[in-house]
């Protein structure tokens, strides 16, 4: 439970100090140094606990995967839409990720989905209707807001391939090499795109040393921890936080606005998160298949 409730946390706040760093530097220069920093330290703390970057090939390319896709594209995205939209816009179109994974599960992977499950797609696709309506008719950038789409659906990606990254050990050791595959795809990026424009504030520091230890290193362990300790699918329950999390920390520090249609929303959303992730525990006095050895 501890675990749980500190990655969302984490996670939560990640949009409100990354808000923070755009608006002072450029996005994937700062990104692709953040990684670098989280990626090296987690390395040394790995190695320093006796892990080896001795993976098994699943581990190297669920590791390869999950650093493209989450570090790369789902936080690449998001750090260059919020230049132009709120935090807590990125927060909610992030937070849909369990419902994306449960939708996956059902029409890519032909997993059974109970009615309730099914329930809880339909509410959060109507959640985020009623939010994107508000914020679209307030004026919400189109361009930010489908860079953060296409985030998410990165960030799908990358969930479901966690659960090879999170087997057979070494977990801080895969967490730092990850961090080290997105740092060199979005340096390619930013050197071709960006020029290096810093406004140096004590915000801007304060908010690159949160961003590389807290949600990037610390939040990225647990998450891996917690796979490794209660699966993907128990561990993804905690995400119906992150909507009421991630939008409540934006207004609390960065003054975003709420509006009734945001809290609506944001809990139609958490409690279709809640009954996808319901809908696919096991049920009760069921047996488990049996597993079949892998060649």
């Amino acid at each position: 439970m501890l675990m749980g409730f500190g990655f969302a946390l984490m996670w939560s706040s990640a949009f409100t100090s990354a808000r923070m760093i755009v608006v002072d530097a450029p996005p994937l220069t700062a990104l692709s140094l953040r990684f670098l920093l989280s990626g090296l330290i987690g390395i040394a703390l790995a190695k320093m606990l006796g892990q080896s970057w001795r993976l098994t090939r699943a581990q190297w390319r669920a590791t390869a995967i999950f650093g493209l896709m989450q570090n790369a594209a789902y936080l690449g995205f998001n750090f260059v839409a919020m230049q132009w939209v709120q935090a807590s816009v990125a927060a909610i179109v992030a937070s849909t990720m369990p419902l994306l994974v449960g939708l996956a599960g059902w029409l890519v992977y032909g997993e059974r989905l109970r009615p309730l499950g099914i329930a809880g797609l339909a509410a959060g696709l109507a959640g985020v209707t009623i939010i994107m309506g508000a914020r679209l008719s307030g004026g919400v950038d189109p361009m930010g807001l489908g860079l953060c789409i296409l985030g998410v659906i990165a960030l799908t990606v990358a969930t479901l391939a966690v659960r090879g990254a999170s087997s057979g050990g070494n977990l801080l050791m895969i967490v730092g090499l990850q961090m080290l595959v997105g740092s060199a795809v979005l340096a390619v990026f930013a050197l071709m795109f960006e020029t290096w424009a810093v406004n140096w504030s004590p915000r801007l520091v304060l908010a690159f040393l949160y961003t590389t230890l807290v949600p990037g290193l610390a939040a990225t362990w647990v998450w891996f921890s917690l796979v490794a300790r209660i699966g993907t699918v128990r561990a993804s329950t905690f995400h119906f936080l992150n909507p009421f999390l991630g939008v409540a920390i934006a207004a609390l520090l960065l003054n975003e606005r709420l509006g009734w249609a945001d809290i609506l929303g944001v809990v139609i959303i958490a409690g279709g998160i809640l009954a996808v992730q319901i809908a696919k525990q096991p049920a009760p006095n069921t047996p488990k298949p049996a597993s079949v050895p892998r060649a």
